[in-house]
């Protein structure tokens, strides 16, 4: 690949997804887009990045940002997380929202719907202390292949075996063949839609608790911050953003700061009190 097809395809992922593709990680746009060539009978990627500037075809450029924005997930990654929701966020929102026993969670980019299932499982889990309440899990993605993938709940014995605690598999999965399928009673908890972190996301309403995880890695500083201030202004003065292991707001956004005590969980800088006292 010469250096204009990849000054041109890194500049349409860019506009189109926010993705920065440097020259270390061309290799990415081998692995990745030679797939999408054969499927488009395409000789390979030269042709393909023909292909993009001569037809401008819609359809194709949508091909190439989804295989190229969609990334792995797996069920409870990274674990912590998930405790600091279950014994920290949760019960801090089921005292101060019990007035209206409400709550909404946003997992964004969620690849193919781990994160999101994840969470309905552990709200499963807590029923008894959740009766009366209304939880909405929103799910979204900018690749509607994955979030189709998503929909369907079926993972392959590989996939479930990436963190799923046995107990959880036997109690929300059956077996299909040689794949696992999640109970429809979980996929009834979360609602998937497609959304580019790039546009602003009001029309998705408000949301007490956002995953945005593993998903600022891939953007340039300008495009972080960005992303941060439009989340920032769909939340509520007490609510809790989620950031990667290797993400950060520091330099980036005064929107948010960290949870004292708590990595990777962040509350708006003006709201919060109640659980850093908590917390702390």
């Amino acid at each position: 690949m010469n250096v204009n097809d990849f000054e041109y395809i890194a500049q349409l992922l860019y506009q189109r997804s926010g993705l920065v593709i440097t020259q270390e990680k061309a290799y990415l746009l081998e692995s990745r887009l030679n797939p999408v060539a054969r499927r488009w009978d395409l000789d390979g990627i030269d042709a393909l990045i023909g292909a993009l500037r001569s037809k401008k075809d819609e359809k194709l450029m949508v091909d190439v940002t989804e295989a190229m924005t969609t990334n792995e997930s797996f069920f409870f990654r990274d674990n912590r997380p998930f405790d600091q929701f279950k014994d920290i966020v949760l019960p801090h929102m089921l005292e101060a929202r019990a007035a209206r026993k409400q709550i909404r969670i946003w997992s964004a980019a969620c690849s193919s719907g781990q994160e999101p299932y994840t969470l309905a499982m552990i709200l499963k889990e807590e029923a008894a202390r959740l009766a009366g309440w209304r939880i909405e899990i929103v799910a979204t993605d900018l690749s509607s292949e994955i979030l189709n993938k998503a929909k369907e709940g079926l993972y392959s014995q590989f996939e479930v075996q990436r963190g799923l605690p046995i107990t959880l598999l036997m109690k929300y999965f059956s077996q299909e063949g040689e794949k696992w399928r999640i109970s429809e009673e979980i996929r009834r908890m979360v609602t998937y839609k497609s959304f580019n972190l790039l546009d602003n996301p009001s029309a998705l309403g408000s949301f007490d608790v956002v995953f945005c995880r593993n998903v600022l890695i891939y953007f340039d500083q300008q495009t972080k911050g960005q992303v941060l201030a439009r989340v920032a202004q769909i939340m509520p003065a007490d609510g809790f953003l989620y950031l990667g292991g290797a993400e950060t707001v520091l330099g980036i956004s005064d929107s948010f700061e960290v949870v004292p005590g708590q990595r990777g969980v962040y509350r708006l800088t003006t709201g919060g009190s109640s659980l850093n006292r908590k917390a702390g």
